[in-house]
C-alpha cells in the first residue's frame, strides 16, 4: 500500500466501528502523507484530475461499471465547489450531476429511494449526488414532522423506523455493488466556526450573495442535532460494499485534493484495462491499416 492509499484510509469510515465525528479534525492539515500548502494542494488535485480523465476513460471503454459519488454536507462545506474542481478536467458526456431538492409531490408519492434510483448512472458514467436519499435519515430526522407529506400514517417513528431505513440504504446501496455500480460516498466535515465564516463572506460579495439563503442560519441552531444525524447515519451505513470518507473541509484546497484521490483510487481498484479486440477485429483493423497506408498523400 503506498503512503497516499494509507493517509486515505485514515479518512474511511470503518464498517462496524462508529463514526466518531468529535474525533475528526475539520482542520485537520493531511499530516505526513498530504499538505495543506495551496500550491502543494492544487498540484495534488491536477495529478488526481488527470489520472481521474484516464480512469473515465477506461471506464467508458469497459462498459462494465458505473461509479455512482455521494456528497453530503451541512450548508457551506463546498458541495458544488469541489464537484466542479474534481470533475473539471474529465469528459462531460462520461458524468451526470444530478442535486436533489425538495421533494415534489409525485417524488413523495413513492418510497424514499424511488427518485435516486431513477438518477442512477449507466454502466460506463460517474454518477455523481449532491446530496442524495440519505436526507431522508439526516434533515428528516432532525424535522421529523417532514414525514407528514410522505403519507407513511401516524408513526410511531422512533429508532426502529430510522433502524429499517438504514438497513433499506444498505441494502439498496448492497444490489447496486452487486450489479456493476461502485459506489463511493463523502462527508464534507466543516467547523461550525468555518461555516460562519463562509456564510458571512457570501453576504459580503456581490457575486456570491445569491448563494445565501436565511434558512441556512436557521438550520445553524439544530448543529448539534444534525451532527448526531451524521454520526449515527454514517455509523449506521458504512459498509465493505458503499463506504464513507470523512473530508475535513475547512481547508478547500486540501479537501478537493483528498476527494479527487480517493475517487481515482476507488475506480483504479475496479482494475479496469482496455477492451479486448477479437481476433476478427485484429484481422479487419490489418486491413484497414493496408488500405489507409496505399493511399497517396495529397
Amino acid at each position: 500500500m503506498s503512503d497516499s492509499s494509507r493517509g486515505l484510509e485514515k479518512l474511511m469510515v470503518t464498517p462496524g466501528e462508529d463514526a466518531d465525528l468529535d474525533r475528526r479534525d475539520p482542520a485537520w492539515d493531511g499530516g505526513k502523507h498530504f499538505s495543506t500548502a495551496k500550491d502543494q494542494a492544487s498540484a495534488m488535485l491536477a495529478q488526481s484530475v488527470a489520472e481521474l480523465d484516464a480512469a473515465q476513460g477506461r471506464l467508458w471503454s469497459s462498459d462494465r461499471y458505473a461509479v455512482l459519488v455521494i456528497f453530503q454536507a451541512l450548508d457551506a462545506a463546498g458541495k458544488d465547489g469541489t464537484i466542479r474542481h474534481v470533475m473539471s478536467g474529465v469528459n462531460p458526456q462520461g458524468v451526470e450531476v444530478t442535486s436533489f431538492k425538495q421533494p415534489s409531490a409525485e417524488e413523495l408519492a413513492h418510497d424514499f429511494l424511488w427518485r435516486s434510483a431513477k438518477a442512477l448512472p449507466e454502466r460506463g458514467r460517474i454518477g455523481i449526488f449532491n446530496r442524495s436519499y440519505y436526507e431522508e435519515v439526516l434533515a428528516v430526522l432532525v424535522h421529523p414532522e417532514w414525514l407528514e407529506r410522505q403519507h407513511l400514517g401516524d408513526g410511531p417513528f422512533g429508532e426502529h423506523f430510522w433502524q429499517t431505513r438504514y438497513e433499506s440504504i444498505n441494502a439498496f446501496e448492497r444490489h447496486l455493488d452487486r450489479s456493476g455500480t461502485k459506489i463511493v460516498k463523502f462527508f464534507l466535515h466543516v467547523s461550525r466556526e468555518e461555516q460562519r465564516r463562509r456564510l458571512l463572506a457570501r453576504l459580503d460579495d456581490p457575486d456570491k450573495v445569491w448563494k445565501f439563503s436565511a434558512d441556512d442560519v436557521a438550520e445553524r441552531a439544530h448543529w448539534d442535532e444534525y451532527m448526531g444525524a451524521f454520526e449515527q447515519a454514517i455509523t449506521a451505513t458504512s459498509t465493505t460494499w458503499a463506504p464513507w470518507y470523512v473530508i475535513p473541509a475547512d481547508d478547500k484546497p486540501l479537501m478537493r485534493a483528498l476527494v479527487a484521490a480517493v475517487i481515482v483510487e476507488a475506480i483504479g481498484s475496479l482494475k479496469l484495462g482496455p477492451p479486448e479486440v477479437s481476433a476478427q477485429q485484429r484481422d479487419a483493423n490489418e486491413r484497414a491499416r493496408r488500405e489507409l497506408e496505399s493511399e497517396k498523400p495529397n
